[in-house]
């Protein structure tokens, strides 16, 4: 029984999808690599890998700071809910493969994200 939980264990820890962030001039100038954990959202895991995202409501999907687009990967996703759509509407740059990165939860394949270069938001908070 212990080897069935080690080898369920191994197969958690190998199965994590990868994130690649595009080079942003202010975020990451050369981009920046993370493995995203299963029970949490791009933005969460992005900020826990040191990149200062905008979420200026507190990853709640009231804001579009967040706004990224997802370049590899997005099949992957699962569909934005009416209210990340509606707030997308606001976005700066929206794009068809455009999500919010509070929204965005791990799928089975690894994500290749560009961070827009601007972002709406009214104050802009360091993080």
């Amino acid at each position: 029984m212990q080897k069935l939980h080690v080898a369920v264990a191994k197969a958690l820890v190998f199965d994590m999808p990868k994130v690649k962030i595009l080079p942003h001039p202010e975020i990451c100038p050369e981009g920046a690599e993370f493995e995203l954990n299963n029970d949490e959202s791009l933005c969460e895991g992005a900020l826990r890998n040191g990149l200062k995202i905008e979420h200026a409501c507190e990853l709640s999907c009231a804001c579009t700071t967040c706004h990224c687009i997802v370049r590899e990967g997005f099949e992957s996703l699962g569909e934005p809910s009416e209210t990340e759509e509606d707030m997308l509407d606001k976005a700066w740059g929206l794009e068809p493969q455009s999500r919010l990165s509070c929204q965005i939860y791990p799928g089975k394949k690894d994500l290749v994200v560009e961070l827009p270069k601007y972002t709406v938001n009214q104050v802009s908070e360091e993080i």
